[in-house]
């Protein structure tokens, strides 16, 4: 009776297993301009690079200047796996803050800050208006790049292995229990 009772136990454990999805989580890849890097010319926007794509709603970045004043002029825009925030221009020289809160589908919020440096010049000239051309990248036909095979290999391997035990602990436990 022990050991069926143990069987099931693995048994169950296996098929929960199975059925359990994998951890992933979004971490920051890049940042223009470059935490705790120094700066002479006003950027016009702060961007932020995420491994996993960001869903559209909930995000926001927050761009402050050495007296804690917002400098950001609000507009955050969402690119797959980019936020982009425009800056007004910059005027203050000192260590500027940026706060940002971005949600990815089906994950926890990826939230931090990060400094970059202004040195301002001693003479500020407006800049006049330029378009910002913005270019993403289409997928070529016929190529995709879903993952490492290596890894879908062994998770699939994992669980046919797994499979495999399951029924011969069932076939294990049957003949056990046949014979009494």
């Amino acid at each position: 009776m022990k050991f069926q009772r143990s069987a099931v136990i693995v048994g169950i454990s296996l098929i929960g297993m199975m059925f359990m999805a994998g951890a992933s989580a979004n971490s920051l890849i890049a940042t223009s301009p470059l935490a705790d890097s120094t700066v002479s010319s006003s950027p016009s926007a702060v961007t932020i690079s995420t491994e996993a794509p960001l869903i559209d709603m909930g995000n926001s970045i927050v761009v402050t200047d050495p007296r804690g004043l917002r400098v950001d002029d609000g507009t955050l825009a969402i690119d797959g796996a980019n936020a982009v925030v425009g800056l007004k221009p910059l005027t203050v020289g000192g260590a500027y803050t940026v706060t940002y809160t971005l949600l990815t589908e089906n994950d926890i919020p990826l939230e931090g800050s990060f400094i970059f440096n202004f040195s301002a010049p001693t003479v500020i000239t407006t800049p006049s208006a330029t378009p910002v051309i913005t270019t993403s990248q289409t997928p070529t036909p016929g190529k995709t790049n879903n993952g490492s095979w290596g890894t879908s290999a062994f998770v699939i391997g994992m669980l046919v292995l797994a499979f495999a035990v399951l029924i011969g602990l069932s076939l294990y436990a049957r003949k056990i229990f046949k014979g009494r």
